[in-house]
């Protein structure tokens, strides 16, 4: 069995480099700093049920999915999260992305390279040719910075997720191939 053979989930994380950040598997103090920028209003308004997401993606990750803290260079403050999973059905493997940064991080180019050394990681450790992310169609900030990266505009998820504020919202899907990863 090789390394793409095993589900995400139980992969021994590694860091993972990149400008500015760094990407580290979650480890205990990173729970309280990411909980508490998920909680925060420019963060919580693109997600649903902040505790429940915290306890199933922060507290008890899954085989599904494989979560990293990112930290900001050179003091390694913890600045967001990003978390990587796949589709590995031979005929429409593919992996996929979610993250989020702290208010007072956003807008520094600390997404970006986040989602750039993922993205790596996903296409020359794990064998990926096609990267998804799916950000509300209004967060425009989002989805500048993925485009940054390389990421294209899809389509529009109707109705696609269920924010907090109780009302379901249109999702826009943007995908990158391997050869579309911009180098920053």
């Amino acid at each position: 069995m090789n390394a793409t053979d095993t589900p995400i989930g139980l992969v021994e994380p590694p860091e993972l480099p990149g400008a500015g950040v760094v990407l580290v598997p979650l480890r205990p103090e990173h729970i309280e700093p990411l909980a508490s920028m998920i909680a925060e209003p420019s963060v919580v308004r693109w997600w649903s049920d902040p505790p429940t997401w915290i306890q199933r993606r922060l507290i008890e990750p899954d085989a599904e999915a494989l979560g990293f803290a990112i930290l900001a260079l050179p003091d390694r403050t913890v600045v967001g999260y990003i978390q990587a999973w796949e589709n590995a059905d031979p005929e429409f493997r593919h992996a996929g992305l979610d993250l989020y940064l702290g208010t007072a991080h956003q807008g520094k180019g600390r997404g970006p390279e986040a989602i750039r050394s993922a993205c790596r990681w996903l296409i020359e450790a794990r064998g990926h040719h096609r990267i998804t992310i799916d950000p509300a169609l209004d967060n425009a900030r989002a989805i500048r910075a993925y485009e940054k990266v390389g990421f294209r505009r899809v389509g529009v998820l109707r109705e696609y997720q269920l924010h907090g504020d109780g009302r379901w919202h249109d999702g826009l899907l943007m995908d990158l191939l391997a050869g579309e990863l911009n180098a920053g």
